[in-house]
This record gives C-alpha cells, structure tokens and sequence, in this order.
C-alpha cells in the first residue's frame, strides 16, 4: 500500500535507537559506559545480565547498523556512536548557555553588515 510523500519524509533514516528494556540498548548502553575498552561476548554477557545466547545475534545486528565494531573476538561501541554522543552532548550545553543569556538583538544589528550593500560597494 503506497505512502504519501509526507510519511515518507517522517520515516527516519537510519538506524534508531534501541528501545529501553531490550538486549541491544543493555549492551550497546555498556559499550558505550566504558567506550574506551572492547569486550569479548562472554564479558558482555556477565556485564551486562543479556543470555549468552542473545549477546553475538544482538551484537551481528548492532554491528550492521553502524552502532559496535567488532575485531577478532572484541566487540566495542563504534567511534561514530561516541563522536555521536559527544557532539549532542556538546551541542546542549551550548544551547542550554544561549538559552540562559538574553541576545542583544539591537546591538548586533548596529554592528551587523547587510551582505547586499558590501556587494553593491565592490
């Protein structure tokens, strides 16, 4: 059955985040608390309580969406994850400290350049 095109414009690409209680986000949430390490399956499993059985077909599938690299027999949160969780982190904080200050609208518009005269100047 066809979708209209703004459906499919709220549809999200890529990978979403594991939903809260499943195997994947107690893993990939272990992975990336200790983002520095890599783990074998055995290791995540006594860490994180998921079935031994559940660990390597949740990580395969984490794997394939971008969310853990795997070498050998180590499985660690993928560096793209991190930068992702970094870079939000950073970017609220720089928001939250806009928010508290007050802009000073008139005073960047006294020193503001209107980009159609510097050029109608050249």
């Amino acid at each position: 059955m066809p979708i209209s095109a703004d459906r499919f414009e709220d549809i999200e690409d890529g990978a979403p985040d594991p939903k809260p209680g499943t195997n994947a986000e107690a893993i990939l949430s272990f992975l990336a608390a200790h983002a520095d390490q890599a783990f074998t399956q055995s290791e995540i499993a006594d860490a994180t309580d998921v079935a031994t059985g559940s660990v390597g077909p949740t990580l395969v599938r984490l794997r394939e969406r971008g969310r853990v690299d795997h070498r050998g027999t180590y499985w660690r949160v993928s560096d793209h994850v991190e930068s992702v969780e970094q870079t939000v982190s950073h970017a609220s904080g720089v928001a939250a400290s806009h928010e508290a200050e007050q802009f000073d609208y008139e005073g960047w518009q006294a020193h503001a350049v209107d980009p159609r005269e510097e050029r109608s100047g050249e």
